[in-house]
């Protein structure tokens, strides 16, 4: 073969291999960090390996969740503040997997750019990593794609790809039946969806990200950029204490929707609005755009960002355990015939 007269390279075109090769050595030691019974190998290899009887399995069913964070990642790109939206992308997978009843045991992401930066780049996959070894799940493989002229300067994208495993027989939801306790898990704010309204919202207002908030003293990007809570650890010891039913996690579609995914057919769920008190984000993001009640509670988690439906004899003692790990807990109110959610109350 001749050499061409030009001399183009591949980083002409505007792809970096070495700076692709540098960030999977940076990310190296986080990932390691997430390291637990059942890895086979490091990262850099063409796959990742699993042994699921060296984690502990008999006779294991295998669960899989894939999920992004959305347009909050405009928030965290304008404001050059992306630290903890790879805790959101785990967090929207492995608190899908836990509703199944799964433990998370590993994790890949998706990482697509214009152009490499390392420092965000190392930052973002850092933060995938911390919301891993907050999960119990093992950070074992990715993807990082350079693709020139498909996002504009500084813009990025992820994806995330969760994998987990229960005994068999061991899936929820089970059993759910009427006058069982609905118990809610306080939100850490917004979380990861709706942010397409509350982007509108915040433009409407005229704050900027910068600015401090009207309900806090950190600014407004902060405020919107907390990370999703992370439920794993805290449901997966009540699962195993035993009486649930069934969980819900409260993302797109809020309550209304989100809820009677895991109930059965002529199945409903009451529920008490004056038993929480929503964090003031939501006050906030209500009073702003004069959000009605019904469209927050199918937009946004209103303050509960997942919900344990339980036997009711059961429901004290998971209600004191769930507090014991560090949750917020609710006794939102009950199973009923009859299908949807019913609200009592107006919302605080």
């Amino acid at each position: 073969m001749t050499q061409g007269k030009n001399g183009l390279t591949y980083a002409d075109a505007g792809v970096d291999i070495d700076a692709g090769n540098e960030l999977v050595e940076r990310i190296k030691p986080a990932a390691k960090k997430t390291a637990r019974p059942g890895v086979m190998a490091g990262l850099g290899g063409f796959g990742a390996l699993f042994d699921l009887k060296a984690a502990g399995y008999e006779d294991p069913i295998l669960v899989a969740a894939t999920d992004g964070v959305g347009t909050k990642l405009r928030i965290a790109i304008d404001t050059d503040h992306v630290e903890t939206v790879g805790i959101d992308l785990v967090a929207m997978c492995v608190n899908d997997l836990v509703c199944q009843g799964a433990e998370p045991l590993f994790f890949l992401d998706y990482f697509a750019t214009g152009k490499l930066k390392l420092d965000n780049a190392s930052a973002v996959v850092e933060g995938i990593a911390k919301g891993c070894e907050l999960s119990g799940c093992a950070l074992i493989g990715g993807e990082t794609a350079e693709m020139p002229g498909m996002y504009e300067d500084g813009d990025f994208d992820l994806a995330g790809f969760a994998v987990g495993a229960m005994e068999r027989g061991a899936d929820l939801p089970t059993g759910v039946r009427e006058g069982d306790v609905l118990l809610g898990l306080g939100s850490n704010g917004v979380h990861s969806n709706g942010y397409s309204l509350v982007r509108k919202i915040v433009e409407m207002s005229s704050y900027r990200w910068s600015d401090i908030a009207p309900f806090s003293d950190e600014t407004l990007g902060q405020e919107l950029l907390k990370p999703t809570r992370l439920y794993v650890k805290p449901v997966l010891k009540a699962i195993r204490a035993g009486g649930v039913h069934a969980l819900a996690h409260i993302t797109g579609g809020g309550l209304t929707e989100n809820l009677p995914r895991v109930l059965p057919a002529g199945m409903g769920a009451d529920i008490d609005l004056t038993s929480w008190e929503m964090p003031p984000v939501f006050k906030w993001l209500v009073d702003t755009a004069g959000l009605s009640q019904h469209e927050l509670l199918k937009t946004f988690n209103a303050g509960i960002g997942m919900v344990v439906v339980c036997d009711k004899d059961h429901a004290e003692t998971l209600k004191s355990l769930l507090e014991g790990e560090g949750e917020s807990v609710y006794r939102l109110g009950s199973v009923t015939t009859g299908g949807g959610v019913t609200y009592e109350g107006v919302l605080k």
